[in-house]
């Protein structure tokens, strides 16, 4: 799978607990990134509860709610290209509704949202057999990485 550039992560001692909120659109690629996510938090000891919304829209709000109840959450979706604007209007609000819990929040929110001209790259990115990236497991690498770099520093 493809790293190249990626860091070296180690994470501070602690117990971290983390919510995964995944939108339920392409099952295959779906379960290709919640695996990634939950192997990598297994990989670094930390405890996650996934939560299941409609579609990457939903994200926002679920992360949002859930937020303050754990150390972390990873936020995991896709969106394919159609021939409508409809991409453009989910990608910005996913984006812009994450970014904005993770800072409203002061908690970390691992970014798993693909966004994807077709569901050849979506496959491709989702960690399955043959797939070049694990975006799942990214994704939970960066929110861990985040709140072990935050852990000195308590809300």
């Amino acid at each position: 799978m493809a790293h190249s550039g990626a860091p070296d992560i180690t994470l501070a001692e602690g117990d971290f607990t983390v919510a995964i909120v995944a939108a339920s659109w392409h099952t295959e690629v779906m379960e290709g990134l919640i695996d990634g996510a939950q192997r990598a938090a297994a990989d670094a000891g930390a405890r996650t509860t996934l939560i299941r919304v409609p579609g990457s829209f939903e994200l926002s709000v679920a992360a949002a709610r859930v937020a303050e109840h754990f150390d972390a959450v990873v936020a995991l979706g896709v969106v394919i290209r159609g021939g409508t604007p409809h991409f453009d209007y989910v990608c910005s609000a996913a984006t812009d509704g994450l970014n904005r819990v993770a800072i409203d929040s002061g908690r970390p929110v691992g970014f798993g949202l693909l966004t994807c001209d077709n569901e050849e790259q979506a496959r491709d990115r989702a960690g399955l057999e043959g797939s070049r990236e694990d975006k799942g497991h990214e994704a939970m690498t960066a929110a861990l990485a985040t709140a072990s770099a935050l852990a000195p520093y308590p809300l």
